[in-house]
C-alpha cells in the first residue's frame, strides 16, 4: 500500500459509528443512528477523565465523516461541514447528532477545528474560516498533497521545498497539528483500543505549536491510539505520502522506526 497513489483517507468511509465508550452522558437527543454507535461499542472499554469538547469539522469526505462518528459517540459538541452546503449532510448530522452548518460556521466557538478537504481546496476555503473560534484553537490537517491523482501541481509545495502542511498553514493564516493523513480512515472507527492494550495502533503528529499539540494528542489518546511525536511541521515530511510510516499499522517504536527511516525526497509517484 506504501508508495500507492491512493491515501489511506480515500479508503472504506464509514458505516460502522463508534466504537468506544463514553465516560460521560451523551448531550444531546439519542437519535436512531446514535443509539446503533453506542450498541456498537467494545464491550469494557475504557473510562477517561475529560471534559467535553466543541469541535469543528471541515470536510465530510471519509476521514471527517469518520471522526465526526468517533467524536459525537465520545459526547463531544461537533459541528461539520462541507463544500455543498448543511442540506447535504442531513443523514450524517442525523445519524450522530452532530450539527451541519456552513463551513463559515464550523470552527465558531470551537477549542478544535479540523480541516480534511483536498489540498487543492485549501486555498477555496471561506475567508476568516477560524473567525470566531476559541482562542487558542488547535487546527488539525489531516490532507495529503497527490498531484497527479487529484490537486495538480502546486508551486509552492513542489518549488519552494515547503512541506503540506507548511502549505495549509499558509493558506488559512494558523498554525496546524498534522495527523491522521496516513490513517486508513475505517481504523478510526474499528482500531481504537484502551492505553496499555498490546494492539494499541500509534500515529505520528507534528506541529510547532507545542500547547495545541497537547490538546490534540489528548484527544486522540481518548479515540484510542498512542501518539508519536514528530516535531515541528518543518518535519512533517517524514509522514507525507510514500514515506515509510505512511498507511503503516504499527505501535509507538514501530512509528518511531518508521520516521527515522524517511527520506525527505519527494518519491517519483508524489511529484507534480
Amino acid at each position: 500500500m506504501r508508495g500507492g497513489t491512493r491515501g489511506p483517507e480515500s479508503r472504506a468511509g464509514g458505516r460502522n459509528p463508534g466504537l468506544t465508550r463514553s465516560a460521560q452522558p451523551w448531550n444531546r437527543p439519542r437519535t436512531p443512528g446514535v443509539v446503533a454507535a453506542q450498541q456498537r461499542m467494545h464491550a469494557g472499554a475504557w473510562t477517561l477523565e475529560r471534559r467535553v469538547m466543541k469541535i469543528g469539522i471541515i470536510g465530510a469526505g471519509n476521514i471527517g465523516g469518520n471522526l465526526t462518528r468517533r467524536l459525537t459517540a465520545l459526547g463531544h459538541d461537533v459541528s461539520v461541514a462541507n463544500s455543498r452546503g448543511p442540506e447535504t449532510l442531513a443523514a450524517l448530522a442525523e445519524e450522530t447528532g452532530a450539527t451541519a452548518v456552513r463551513a463559515e460556521e464550523a470552527a465558531r466557538g470551537a477549542e478544535v477545528v479540523v480541516v480534511t478537504v483536498p489540498v487543492k481546496a485549501v486555498p477555496n476555503l471561506p475567508s476568516g474560516l477560524l473567525d470566531g473560534a476559541a482562542e487558542n484553537v488547535a487546527v488539525i490537517d489531516t490532507g495529503n498533497y497527490y498531484p497527479r491523482e487529484r490537486d495538480g501541481r502546486i508551486a509552492g509545495i513542489e518549488d519552494e521545498g515547503s512541506t503540506e502542511s507548511r502549505w495549509t498553514e499558509r493558506q488559512i493564516g494558523h498554525p496546524v497539528i498534522k495527523v491522521f493523513n496516513g490513517t486508513f480512515a475505517q481504523d478510526i472507527l474499528d482500531r481504537g483500543r484502551p492505553a496499555g492494550d498490546p494492539d494499541r495502533q500509534a500515529v505520528p503528529v507534528s506541529g510547532d505549536d507545542e500547547a495545541a499539540k497537547r490538546v490534540v494528542r489528548a484527544l486522540i489518546d481518548e479515540l484510542g491510539f498512542d501518539t508519536v511525536d514528530n516535531g515541528g511541521i518543518d518535519d512533517s515530511w517524514r509522514q507525507q505520502p510514500g514515506t515509510p510510516v505512511y498507511g503503516l499499522r504499527a505501535d509507538v517504536e514501530g512509528v518511531r522506526k518508521a520516521l527515522a527511516e524517511a527520506s525527505p525526497e519527494r518519491p517519483e509517484g508524489f511529484r507534480g
